[in-house]
């Protein structure tokens, strides 16, 4: 009995520690996009400063396709342990609300863990295009509907169904154009085969520093410091108007909420790290490092927003 007793106190002894010693080896972030873009980019950084918080490697794993919906897949059916990991962005509630089926529950297989950062997105004009501001661009619009060509990287993708949400908030009538993603939505405008698009800042920056393109306004919820003289869409009178391309971290539902406070508590300190915050300054990255519930709070805000769109527009994507 004695031995058995004594069996029983080494085996606990040797469990207690295991669940606290999370990461006991490598972390998978799954990434649903391809490399180069701002959210791989800012996937990899983050995946280095956890590393390094760690002492595990975060491996960053590009498993692009259906828009987001192959890689989510694949972290949504992984084992909730928390050795593979989703960095995702608001795709995850846009295929939530306008898709007619997914391999997956958006709000009932994942666990939010935190929001890294946030990038606005920007309302731009070719020059050829005779507007100067927000409110000539909505002027125009009204007495020229259907008439401006607005690019955007592909259906159900945040710039199209954020220019949906616009048109309807300001009644104004726009031919969107999708391309097949971002880069070439972008060079037509530029080339001026499209007359406007909204696109994140980071991507656009160069071109509006060269007056290649105009700025008209940003769907944030405040000024940008990198163009003070831009205006908001809520300051030109859309309230609760917002628009970003945010990049965050979920897990497979069923993670210890341990293993999912860790986390969170790791992203907020490497978000937090200067060296980060410096990076994310250069790229136009807001820095957010929130917690699981209020990015729980975000996941569920823009579902049922984008939900009421598609009702409005009758938006499907496939």
């Amino acid at each position: 009995m004695r031995c058995l007793l004594l069996l029983t106190a080494a085996l606990l002894a040797f469990a207690a520690p295991a669940h606290a010693e999370y990461p006991e080896r490598p972390i998978r972030m799954v990434v649903p996009f391809p490399p180069g873009g701002v959210t791989d980019v800012v996937a990899r950084l983050v995946a280095e400063r956890l590393t390094a918080e760690f002492g595990q490697q975060v491996i960053v794993d590009n498993k692009a396709g259906a828009g987001s919906v192959i890689g989510t897949d694949i972290v949504a059916k992984a084992p909730p342990d928390g050795y593979t990991i989703l960095f995702t962005t608001p795709g995850h509630t846009i295929n939530a609300a306008f898709r007619t089926s997914l391999p997956y529950d958006t709000e009932k297989d994942f666990a939010p863990v935190s929001i890294v950062g946030r990038v606005p997105m920007l309302l731009l004009s070719h020059p050829s295009l005779p507007v100067t501001d927000y409110k000539s661009f909505i002027a125009y619009a009204r007495a020229n509907p259907g008439k401006i060509n607005v690019s955007h990287a592909g259906n159900g993708t945040l710039p199209h169904v954020t220019m949906e949400l616009l048109m309807v908030k300001e009644h104004i009538q726009v031919t969107e154009v999708p391309y097949r993603g971002a880069a070439p939505a972008l060079a037509d405008l530029v080339a001026g085969q499209v007359q406007a698009k909204l696109d994140n800042y980071t991507t656009a920056q160069s071109f509006v520093a060269q007056n290649k393109l105009r700025a008209l306004a940003f769907t944030s919820a405040k000024r940008q410091k990198q163009l003070p003289d831009v205006p908001t869409v809520m300051e030109m009178g859309v309230p609760d108007f917002e628009g970003y391309l945010w990049m965050g971290i979920v897990v497979p539902a069923g993670t210890p909420q341990a293993i999912v406070d860790m986390l969170a508590a790791a992203t907020r300190r490497v978000v937090a790290l200067p060296d980060t915050q410096a990076r994310f300054d250069k790229d136009a990255v807001e820095p957010v490092g929130n917690n699981p519930a209020e990015f729980k709070v975000l996941i569920s805000h823009e579902i049922g927003q984008w939900r009421d769109l598609g009702r409005l527009t009758k938006i499907t994507v496939e």
